[in-house]
């Protein structure tokens, strides 16, 4: 006579299922944002392989290689610092509900930037960084709560508005030579975009 299988449920499958989850995606991160780290280390280390040339070159057919590269490439340890509290938070963020929301966000704001950058950016000067990857993923934030109108998306999009709101203004402003603003407004529409897109027609799915 076969024997019943015991099956578990209800708080602990909850609990399990949650730490897989959080798991899952703090493992993802670290790993996404580890690489730019690796990266900066080897370039630090072996300055001869002058790896920041594989930044966007802006109308330079070679330069397109920059759209992938630049999120990895930063020129001081103090450029890849400041990007990095606005990857770590900005990107966990992004990861809910669904891992795929980090992806099209990461991939709206890698197109956006990019292009920007490639299409507006001086010539001759090479853009690089994962600044643009923050503004793109605020910009996912505050569009999914404008569009989802859902009470959780709302209050992340409030709170990214309050804590990134004046960096935000301030980065996509021609005020400093020395910052890529085009990449900053670039990955910021990239991010808006992948929303919009996302819910043409009245969907609603976030």
């Amino acid at each position: 006579m076969p024997q019943p299988t015991m099956q578990l449920g209800g708080a602990n499958a909850g609990r399990d299922t949650l730490a897989v989850r959080l798991k899952s995606r703090i493992v993802l991160l670290a790993l996404f944002v580890g690489s730019m780290w690796a990266v900066f280390f080897l370039s630090a280390v072996m300055p001869f392989l002058d790896l920041n040339r594989h930044g966007v070159v802006p109308r330079s057919l070679s330069g397109l290689q920059g759209i992938l590269c630049a999120p990895w490439l930063h020129a001081s340890l103090a450029h890849i610092a400041a990007n990095t509290g606005g990857l770590l938070i900005l990107g966990w963020l992004c990861m809910w509900p669904r891992l795929s929301n980090f992806w099209e966000a990461t991939v709206g704001a890698m197109l956006g930037a990019g292009l920007c950058a490639w299409l507006f950016g001086t010539s001759y000067s090479v853009h690089i960084g994962a600044s643009g990857l923050v503004f793109g993923y605020a910009g996912y934030l505050i569009a999914r709560g404008y569009y989802t109108r859902k009470v959780l998306a709302l209050i992340v999009a409030l709170l990214v508005m309050a804590s990134f709101g004046l960096s935000l203004l301030i980065g996509v402003l021609p005020l400093d030579p020395g910052l890529s603003w085009q990449s900053h407004i670039g990955g910021l529409l990239g991010g808006i975009l992948v929303v919009r897109m996302g819910s043409s027609g009245g969907s609603r799915r976030r």
